[in-house]
């Protein structure tokens, strides 16, 4: 980590530090929002492979409000999509008095793709698929974790999926969807070494004390965590408030798309500010922010770089990327700028390129929308694709002739 001071002319390497990141759970105001949307984007998927799909969502105490831009099958229409949404709730856990699955009022606003867009990312005659929008999208790897993510995000997921495990399982019938977690590390000459603090925050049924449900927590924690690493009880936060009966959205409402850095790195690099629910992968929002993870990862499982961050740049209609930068902060073992060169001739890193390199025009999305979209092994039917590491060979053979 560096900070540059311009005016005195100097760089200061900072190698001992603390960091922070959180994650919220599936039953999160947001992430019920984010589940909703990118179960719409499967459903679209498993009825044309070629659907163009935007949708956002709104929810509240027993209101669930959808809308946005779709170019597909008619077959998924409105009450298609009412059903889609109170499934998804329904999975998620939510029977609560004022927010229910089978009660809660359902509004669709969903209506046909702009033909101005439409013809701007569509294929024609000699023009390739174009971007749906322009903008800026980022992919970071390092050695933190085996899954080549930063720490303090991948255990704050791995803590609350561990909760969401036991709940859904029956272990634990006290504790409800939504939660919240935070996790502190110590960094020693840039390295992650113990846990400082560690704050979760659970729904909870009204029979269970804060102490209870302190101690059903504290074992998903310690068992997360490396040996050795967990914080002193001081440090050690449950339920800081002392109640949360009342949670997800009828605590507070939800918007898709409002978690971006929870589905990323945890703040540990760069994000271009686009969410990633409920969008098609034509939408290079989430289809080239997988493939700049992926790239970013497989330079890292390569041994070219102990951690590696690449920006992508797009414009609307355009299919090539405007640009493509590559950081190996100050660990790489070969050229920053002949690595960028190789990895565009590795992948093409169209629109087009990357949805059909990574196989993402499938039924995959709404398994992302909770515990982030990166560090996940890669599945048998195509998800998480952009966390295989198939390039290692072909990176290592080029740079290995170089």
């Amino acid at each position: 980590m560096e900070w540059n001071l311009k005016r005195e002319g100097i760089t200061v390497s900072i190698v001992d530090y603390l960091f922070t990141s959180e994650s919220v759970s599936e039953g999160h105001p947001d992430k019920v929002c984010d589940r909703i949307s990118d179960a719409v984007v499967d459903a679209f998927l498993t009825a044309d492979a070629h659907s163009r799909v935007a949708v956002e969502t709104l929810c509240t105490t027993n209101r669930i409000v959808l809308a946005g831009e779709v170019r597909g099958p008619e077959s998924i229409n409105h009450a298609v999509i009412e059903e889609i949404a109170r499934s998804a709730v329904k999975d998620i856990g939510y029977e609560q008095d004022r927010f229910h699955w089978k009660t809660a009022e359902v509004e669709v606003y969903v209506h046909s793709q702009s033909v101005d867009i439409a013809q701007g990312v569509d294929a024609a005659g000699n023009k390739d698929e174009g971007a749906g929008d322009q903008g800026i999208m980022f992919g970071y790897a390092c050695r933190e974790t085996d899954e080549l993510m930063p720490a303090a995000i991948h255990f704050s997921h791995n803590i609350l999926r561990s909760l969401a495990d036991a709940r859904h399982s029956g272990a634990e019938p006290g504790l409800g969807p939504d939660a919240k977690s935070q996790v502190t590390l110590r960094y020693e000459n840039d390295r992650p070494v113990t846990a400082t603090s560690v704050v979760v925050s659970t729904q909870h049924g009204e029979s269970l004390s804060q102490d209870e449900v302190r101690e059903i927590v504290r074992p998903h924690v310690v068992n997360v965590l490396p040996e050795g690493w967990m914080c002193g009880e001081d440090s050690f936060f449950v339920n800081p408030t002392g109640r949360f009966v009342i949670g997800g959205p009828d605590g507070d409402a939800g918007l898709t798309g409002r978690k971006i850095i929870v589905d990323t790195y945890g703040g540990a690099a760069p994000h271009g500010g686009g969410a990633f629910s409920g969008k098609d992968p034509t939408k290079v929002d989430r289809s080239a922010a997988y493939a700049a993870r992926y790239l970013a990862k497989n330079v890292v499982a390569a041994g070219l770089a102990d951690a590696c961050t690449l920006q992508l740049a797009y414009a609307i209609g355009v299919s090539r990327p405007l640009s493509l930068y590559v950081n190996t902060h100050d660990t790489g073992q070969v050229s920053e700028k002949r690595l960028a060169e190789v990895l565009q001739d590795l992948v093409d890193l169209s629109p087009r390129g990357i949805r059909e390199h990574l196989g993402l025009s499938k039924p995959i999305y709404a398994r992302t929308a909770a515990y982030g979209h990166f560090g996940r092994p890669p599945e048998a039917d195509g998800g998480f694709s952009w966390e295989k590491t198939d390039l290692v060979d072909e990176l290592k053979s080029v740079f290995n002739n170089r």
